[in-house]
Order: structure tokens, then C-alpha cells, then sequence
């Protein structure tokens, strides 16, 4: 840039670029490569007045005083005050402080503990050097990133200035290390089942296509946390599996909605619903005390809801029944279409009986608080599990119900080879009339159950929980959601 080039002191991009090509020229590297960080902003906070501290961070707010400048440092650990003082650091490197380091800067300063006249605990600069300069500046801070898809889009920016949404995330990991740790406790065998599938399958979805150009074949992006896989895993002989890895559905964006989120299966052969409901009661108390320290929670409209109380169990027909006056193991099609056009649900002319039933369903799931779990759901609306004996028209599946959602899905899984064959017949036609979610027939995995798969018990639950408990939608539990380009001005 051309030293006498004029510039637009609103342009604020263009006077930091003029800071820096200055900088260079008083022989400073803008963006080296080391760091002589020896301590956290934390440590520093909690060590004696008087002593040593070498630390670096960004630069959140500038104050110059004549020969005295007072900055706040903020890293990963925290915030604090560092004070610069001209006749300590000399006139050139403090005016080179002062006039061309920014807010925003990343910078490393080493001196002493101090206490300022207001109490605050302080480091008083002997040596400052630039880690990395700044050329936009951050948001207002008082303002911030106002419209939603830029506060998206731009999230490391909020996460610089909201500590609150970076202990979210700090929340969410021990969420999921929580998970992990209580079933590797409890004897599961983490593994990692493929992401890529020619076949999708394990749950009622509609896949993200792509394309393998080595093999000429169209794969899908999985649906399910490796539902088919662990359960040939069980085939195998294992007897405790779980993952927890990314999973993909093409499908619609809403506050418990998105396209690409963490998900957790395990499956636990010899075991059945009631024993999986006993080790998710536990599970999920563990990881709420864990994540949040409590096992109380407001979740929407929905205020003390205590996961430490009895758990109820909750019948699908019954409620149904119960709320709307309407059997769905009698009623016809029509009849349910009736009812549902009387709720002024909408529904598509494709959707199949148990699509319709299922929406009856949600209608009533919006007013149960719980915790609770989901009991008896039809056969029609659960394709991978095993029939009840005494009723077969009903399978042994469970689902955590919360704050008027369903936030886990477990079944007794379906091993019976011939049952399952002829269900993934059924899902089959209800994809060939254009039910986009319905299951695929996966002949190898019907192979695999004739080999014998033992009585089996799987369960999943995803980040919505998390989000549930933290009573956020899950974009904001998500690091990074997908949101579209920004478009060029």
C-alpha cells in the first residue's frame, strides 16, 4: 500500500493494515510463529502479588492514561487487566503499543502481579510482543452480532465475547464424556460403524445422496448411529457395543431439528426393554448431574421438571385414546384422516396409516412434562421392533418423553428374520408410493439375523437432548450450524 495513499478513517480495515505495514517497518512480525506463554490468565489471577507471570491473549478493551495504558487480556481461561507503563517499557515500545496496537490483538506480556488503587488484581508489563494482528475489529460490545444468520455464520466472533455460550460448549463436551465414561463403566465396547452406506437403514428418514466414483455407485450418508451394523455386531457375538459419532438426514430445520448432529446407539444382547429402561434412567440422571450439576430443569414452558422423580410409563394407544377418543388399533384410515383434519393437522394423500397415527400421536406428546417413558406403540410406526407376545399387534419399544417431546427411542430389538423381511417389504412399498422416509430392504442385514441374533436391546438418544436440558434450540448447541453463503456485496 502506498504510504501516502489516503485513507477513509472509516475504513477501519485499511488504517490496521497501515498500523501493520508500520509495525513491520519497526521490525515487528505481525503473525510469528512462537509464543513464550508460560501461564494462564487464571494462574495469574490466583498468584501472589509480587510475582512473575509470562501470558497472552486477546485484547478486549484499550485505556490510555498519558504515559499509562490499562488493556484487558482475555484467553481461554479468562479475562484480566494488564497495565503498561512508559518509563518501564521505554518510549518506543510504548508508543508503538499505544498507537498501533488495536482491540482485537493477540499479544504476550510478561511482568509483575500487582493491585491497582481499585482493588484489581493486575499484571504490571516489563516486555510486550505481537502474536497476531487484528484487521477487523470485533463486534460492539455492547451490541454484538444482532441478525441470527450472521451470528451463525460469524460464531467465533460471539464466542469471543460471550462466555456464557463458550461454557455451553464446555457444557455440551462433558455431556458426551459423561456418556461415554458411564457406558464403558457398565461394560460397552465403543466402535465405529460406516458413514457411508449403500444401504441406509435404522431409523425412518430421508438420506443425503452422494456419489462413489471409484466403485460407480450411489451412497448414502447414515441415518442411524450404525443400528444395522452394531446389530450385526450382536450376530458376531459381542454383547455391549455403543457409538457416538455424526449422523445425516435431508430433512426439514426446526428448534429440535437439524440436518447433520451427534447421535448415541448402544445395543446390549441378553437384555430387554425393561432392562434398557432401568440403564437409561440411569444413564440420562448421570449425564444431566454430570453436564449441569442438577437433575432439575426448566425446559420451555415446561418449569421444575425433576429427572430424579419416579418415571412413569406412558401407553401410546391409551394416550391417544385417552385425549382424542379415537382406538388407532380399530379405527380405519379414513377415520384417523377425519380426526386429524378436525385438529387441523395437515398430513400429506402419500402418508401411510402409521405416518397418521404417528401424528395423532405428537399431538398429544405436547403436553406431557415427565420425565416419562413412551410404551406400546403399534407395530405400524416401529419397523425394527420386537412384537409384544400377548398383543402383537404392539411392540416392546421405549421413548424418553421431556418437556412434550420424544427424546430417546429403544426397542427390544426384532430379531425373527422372517418378521423383519417381511416389514422391510412393507416399508419398501411405502417407498415406492413416495414415503422418502421409509425404510429400505436390506437383504444382507436380514442374512445376518438368520444366523441368529440373541435377544438384544438398543437405544439412542441425540444432542437434542443437550439442548433440551439447556433449554436452547440446537442451532445454538451447535459450534458451527450450517447456514447459507453469504452472498457477495
Amino acid at each position: 500500500m502506498d504510504s501516502q495513499e489516503k485513507i477513509n478513517i472509516n475504513d477501519e480495515r485499511k488504517i490496521r493494515l497501515k498500523k501493520m505495514e508500520e509495525l513491520i517497518s519497526a521490525g515487528i512480525n505481525p503473525y510469528p510463529a512462537e509464543s513464550s506463554r508460560q501461564h494462564s490468565l487464571t494462574q495469574a489471577l490466583a498468584g501472589k502479588d509480587g510475582e512473575k507471570f509470562a501470558v497472552a491473549g486477546r485484547i478486549l478493551t484499550k485505556r490510555e492514561m498519558g504515559k499509562l495504558t490499562f488493556c484487558h487480556l482475555q484467553d481461554e481461561s479468562g479475562r484480566m487487566q494488564i497495565a503498561l507503563k512508559q518509563d518501564d517499557i521505554g518510549k518506543e515500545a510504548y508508543d508503538l503499543f499505544t498507537k498501533k496496537i488495536d482491540m482485537g490483538d493477540i499479544v504476550e506480556v510478561s511482568g509483575e502481579k500487582f493491585l491497582t488503587h481499585k482493588g484489581e488484581p493486575s499484571i504490571l508489563v516489563k516486555k510486550w510482543t505481537l502474536l497476531a494482528k487484528s484487521l477487523l475489529p470485533l463486534p460492539d460490545k455492547f451490541h454484538g452480532l444482532q441478525d441470527e444468520e450472521l451470528r451463525l455464520r460469524k460464531r467465533y466472533l460471539e464466542l469471543i465475547s460471550n462466555p456464557e455460550l463458550r461454557d455451553l460448549f464446555r457444557r455440551k463436551s462433558r455431556f458426551w464424556q459423561a456418556t461415554r465414561e458411564f457406558l464403558l463403566k457398565e461394560g460397552f465396547l465403543e466402535v465405529e460403524t460406516p458413514v457411508l452406506e449403500s444401504t441406509c437403514g435404522g431409523a425412518d428418514a430421508t438420506p443425503f445422496v452422494t456419489h462413489l466414483n471409484v466403485l460407480d455407485l450411489d451412497v448414502y450418508l447414515r441415518i442411524s448411529m450404525g443400528e444395522l451394523w452394531q446389530k450385526r455386531l450382536m450376530v458376531a457375538g459381542f454383547e455391549k457395543t455403543f457409538e457416538i459419532g455424526r449422523q445425516f438426514r435431508n430433512e426439514g430445520m426446526s428448534r429440535e431439528h437439524l440436518q447433520d448432529y451427534t447421535q448415541m446407539e448402544f445395543y446390549w444382547a441378553y437384555a430387554d426393554d425393561e432392562k434398557g429402561m432401568n440403564l437409561v434412567e440411569r444413564l440420562t440422571k448421570h449425564i444431566a448431574q454430570e453436564a449441569f450439576g442438577t437433575l432439575k430443569f426448566d425446559i420451555g414452558e415446561f418449569k421444575s421438571i425433576d429427572l430424579n422423580k419416579k418415571w412413569e410409563r406412558i401407553d401410546y394407544t391409551d394416550a391417544i385414546k385417552k385425549n382424542l377418543k379415537i382406538d388407532v388399533l380399530k379405527a380405519s384410515e379414513k377415520e384417523i384422516r377425519a380426526k386429524l383434519d378436525s385438529l387441523k393437522i395437515e398430513y400429506t394423500k402419500q402418508e401411510t396409516k402409521g405416518r397418521l397415527i404417528d401424528s395423532l400421536w405428537k399431538h398429544c406428546r405436547k403436553a406431557i412434562k415427565g420425565p416419562a417413558f413412551l410404551v406400546g406403540q403399534p407395530v405400524a410406526v416401529s419397523p425394527l421392533s420386537k412384537r409384544r407376545t400377548e398383543k402383537p399387534e404392539l411392540t416392546r419399544r421405549f421413548q424418553i418423553i421431556l418437556a412434550g417431546s420424544e427424546l430417546g427411542n429403544g426397542y427390544a430389538e426384532l430379531n425373527d428374520p422372517i418378521d423383519q423381511a417381511e416389514r422391510f417389504t412393507e416399508q419398501a412399498k411405502m417407498r415406492e408410493a413416495g414415503d422418502a422416509e421409509a425404510q429400505m430392504h436390506d437383504k444382507d442385514f436380514v442374512e445376518a439375523l438368520e444366523h441368529g441374533m440373541p435377544p438384544t436391546c438398543g437405544f439412542g438418544f441425540s444432542e437434542r437432548l443437550f439442548a433440551f436440558l439447556a433449554n436452547k434450540p440446537m442451532r445454538d448447541c451447535v459450534l458451527f450450524p450450517l447456514v447459507k453463503p453469504a452472498q457477495d456485496s
